[in-house]
């Protein structure tokens, strides 16, 4: 509940101060980027857990690392946080701030997981689908996984509409394994 707590304040102070310069756009592109470098580089993360390393030498890190690619504003808010010791929690700020740009916008996020790859005509009848029931524009993201053997699951919005072969197969041992046949013998 702490993280969250926190994740969301600092979320919250960057929104507004992005509202306030007009500088949305510009500031959701920029935590996408923060967003996507700490979701994939567990290095980055543990270099920002580790309390041996100085909130100056990290802000340095994080100046490196993100100077040249995002705007002003962002740059001053991540070392802000980086010296405020809340560097372990830049990817739940940067998600928080992603969440709360997409309600503004009238924006749901969507994932869809399939067993192969989908075109284009998929994911636009799917995105369709999800904006007809939800009344806002969709965010789709796409992945693969062989697990689901077919057929495709979405989760958006707190819904999880699951139609996958794998979750099918499931069900149908769950109902053998209950099935208390008697022979009449």
């Amino acid at each position: 509940m702490q993280d969250y707590r926190i994740n969301i304040n600092y979320a919250k102070a960057l929104f507004q101060l992005a509202e306030d310069t007009n500088e949305q756009e510009r500031v959701n592109r920029d935590m996408q980027l923060v967003h996507k470098v700490c979701q994939e580089n567990r290095q980055l993360n543990a270099v920002f857990d580790n309390p041996d390393i100085s909130p100056g030498k990290k802000a340095d890190i994080v100046t490196a690392l993100f100077g040249q690619h995002v705007d002003r504003i962002t740059m001053t808010f991540l070392v802000f946080v980086v010296k405020k010791k809340r560097s372990v929690n830049l990817k739940g700020i940067s998600a928080m701030y992603l969440d709360l740009y997409r309600d503004s916008r009238g924006i749901v996020l969507s994932h869809l997981t399939t067993a192969e790859p989908v075109d284009v005509e998929i994911k636009e009848l799917v995105s369709k689908t999800i904006s007809d029931y939800t009344h806002k524009q969709v965010e789709l993201v796409d992945k693969t996984d062989p697990d689901v053997i077919g057929g495709l699951a979405m989760e958006f919005d707190n819904n999880m509409y699951d139609a996958t072969i794998a979750t099918r197969l499931a069900k149908l041992r769950r109902a053998f394994a209950e099935n208390v046949y008697e022979s009449k013998l």
